[in-house]
């Protein structure tokens, strides 16, 4: 029977989802992504090639699957250009393999102006953002006078739209920001050459992928960013702009909730951020440097360094409540091989009330200390095993503490970056 599983990420982001989605693709027949832009990456290893995605799904990297960009992602054309072009040459076949949602919303040259003097304004109060415009385009979305890719296939209609919204933008980035405007012969020309290179791969995704379904196909549905970094249920403001949790599936695919049949949590089996905001379990003397590197805890599409701390079992708990996770995905254990102790946080304490719930209000969460439980750590090495029994003794006893404080299985764990350092522990694909 046709499975429809949901792989997100339970954390701030960067957990390691797209590995994950590449492992689960080899069963899948679709993978479709549903929100998000090209702040995301994803990155792959394959043997001793290393690919880093930020638009197309990770099961791109499967020769016979088809990947969707569903209608909850925000695109730059000119990226996801550049993406297919650096997969052609690297001998990954992209073409009708690839589906774009017709109500996808475009990234316009202004949402990243925009974002840039938006960001520049704030000085210390910064959110973190790329800068690449996604959060203007959201905004546009909303606001009700976004551009999308089904624009890109009618001139005289992306050209009107183009003109109407540089006169608010215009005066925006005149007036406000001092900055340098633009006109509608620039931008038309600049999308209308986009459009001709895109309009094969641009479809009606939300009648294919429901069709794909009725048909029997299994279907793999992929996350962006994490759920702490979720539009309503992250720590806002410090948050991306679309929803990045379960719920963002249906609304960005177009599928309803009953034809979802699991989700899956990636859990780093520690905690990173990147960019602004609380991080309760952040370590902030040598070890945070030292884990890092070890980590290699950089963003893959900006290079950005990840503050980095323990496993914070209040905010995953939060996740599997949000997202009602039925099983979770451990990533990254191999980089605790070696340490005497790991620390694990169970509650906060502020103002001396203890949390054991995540807090909504950011002044709260920003004041809240750490009620951490110490754990034995292992020495042996967990790089590259691939057999749960093969694991260490008190790295099993990690998991297990993980599976019994969230009431959630733990189905898959990831030992390395190559496809290969994997444990399976439950298929969810037949």
């Amino acid at each position: 029977m046709a499975k429809a599983v949901v792989i997100l990420g339970a954390q701030w982001g960067d957990e390691g989802k797209g590995k994950i989605v590449d492992a689960l693709t080899e069963k899948a027949d679709v993978v479709a992504r549903y929100q998000g832009g090209h702040n995301a990456g994803h990155t792959v290893v394959i043997g001793e090639e290393t690919f880093i995605l930020h638009l197309i799904p990770s099961g791109i990297l499967h020769e016979d699957k088809l990947c969707i960009i569903g209608n909850g992602v925000v695109i730059n054309p000119s990226a996801l250009i550049e993406e297919i072009n650096g997969l052609k040459e690297r001998g990954i076949k992209v073409n009708r393999n690839l589906r774009i949602s017709k109500n996808a919303h475009l990234i316009m040259p202004y949402h990243m102006a925009i974002e840039r003097e938006k960001e520049a304004l704030k000085g210390k109060k910064k959110i973190g953002t790329t800068g690449r415009g996604i959060g203007p385009a959201y905004m546009d979305k909303m606001a009700r006078v976004g551009i999308r890719v089904a624009d890109l296939l009618y001139p005289e209609v992306l050209k009107e739209k183009i003109e109407a919204n540089l006169r608010d933008v215009n005066f925006l980035l005149s007036n406000l920001y001092k900055a340098d405007t633009f006109t509608t012969e620039e931008i038309y020309n600049e999308y209308i050459g986009y459009a001709e290179i895109l309009a094969n791969y641009i479809d009606d995704t939300d009648i294919l992928i429901n069709r794909l379904l009725d048909e029997g196909k299994n279907v793999l549905f992929e996350g962006a960013q994490g759920t702490l970094l979720d539009i309503d249920h992250g720590t806002y403001p410090y948050v991306t702009s679309s929803s990045a949790t379960a719920g963002g599936v249906c609304t960005g695919l177009g599928i309803g909730p009953t034809k979802i049949d699991t989700v899956l949590g990636v859990v780093k089996a520690y905690t990173t951020r990147v960019g602004g905001g609380p991080f309760p379990t952040e370590i902030h003397d040598e070890f945070g440097e030292k884990l890092r590197e070890r980590g290699g805890e950089f963003g893959a599409t900006t290079g950005r360094p990840r503050r980095c701390g323990w496993l914070d079992m209040v905010a995953l708990r939060h996740a599997v409540r949000i997202n009602g996770l039925g099983g979770l995905i451990i990533t990254k254990l191999d980089i605790l091989d070696g340490l005497e102790k790991i620390k694990v946080c169970f509650g906060y304490e502020y103002n001396g009330k203890v949390y054991e719930d995540f807090p909504k209000e950011l002044s709260v969460l920003e004041g809240c200390k750490p009620i951490y439980k110490e754990y034995e750590g292992w020495h042996e090495a967990t790089l590259g095993v691939n057999e749960y029994d093969a694991l260490p003794d008190n790295a099993k006893k990690y998991i297990e503490m993980i599976e019994d404080s969230l009431g959630v299985p733990v189905d898959i764990i990831s030992t390395g970056q190559k496809r290969d350092d994997i444990i399976i522990r439950k298929v969810h694909f037949d």
